[in-house]
């Protein structure tokens, strides 16, 4: 084989290989994100850089109340109140794509996907109630020092739910500006993509976000 021809194919095998790992990483372990949506506001920004752990995906681990996670987006956003079973609040998704490419192409390259970031307020088993602009969680009120004062939460489709079993209730802080449970109801946990580990920047705010 001409040596230049083999060492192209060198320099290609590299790169595919590279590009391989990298998918993989990003898919199992981590990857970086930037804020688009205003529903997490003022904890998160437009703008400011993330490092999502999809490592607790990987390994189905435990996601905890008061976590900031990212999830895929329900196919219905908002459920109608004629629509929606308070005995029954789960988010509506359509079916998996169909065939092998089709997945990897929405669940790993995330072609076409749509993810929010929330809160967790709820998991399996808790007592949501959303009564004169305060969250209840399982008969007490629930302490929410990450929002900013003033706020409220308004009551909208699913004001009063038991979290299904492996389901969690998420919520954004800026409860005005955020379509959330309230609307779409819960999030299965087969649904969540990542935890937010901390933010890189803007630097000044480097750290955990709590």
């Amino acid at each position: 084989m001409n040596p230049k021809v083999k060492d192209l194919l060198e320099w290609i095998y590299c790169i595919v290989i590279a590009l391989v790992l990298a998918v993989l990483f990003r898919y199992f372990i981590g990857t970086p994100t930037v804020v688009k949506q205003p529903s997490m506001y003022d904890t998160l920004e437009d703008g400011q850089r993330l490092w999502l752990n999809r490592w607790v995906r990987t390994v189905n681990g435990e996601y905890h109340r008061g976590e900031i996670v990212t999830f895929e987006a329900p196919s219905e956003p908002i459920v109608s109140l004629e629509k929606a079973d308070n005995n029954n609040p789960k988010a509506i998704y359509d079916e998996d794509p169909e065939g092998i490419f089709s997945n990897f192409a929405y669940y790993v390259l995330e072609i076409n996907k749509t993810s929010y970031i929330k809160r967790v307020i709820g998991i399996e088993g808790d007592h949501i109630k959303i009564e004169d602009g305060k969250v209840y969680l399982n008969g007490e009120e629930l302490e929410e020092p990450y929002l900013n004062d003033g706020i409220v939460t308004e009551s909208r489709v699913y004001t009063d739910i038991i979290v299904p079993e492996d389901y969690v209730f998420v919520m954004g802080d800026n409860r005005s500006h955020s379509t959330d449970s309230r609307e779409f109801g819960c999030v299965p946990v087969e649904r969540l993509e990542s935890r937010v580990a901390f933010r890189f920047w803007p630097f000044s705010k480097f750290g955990k976000v709590d």
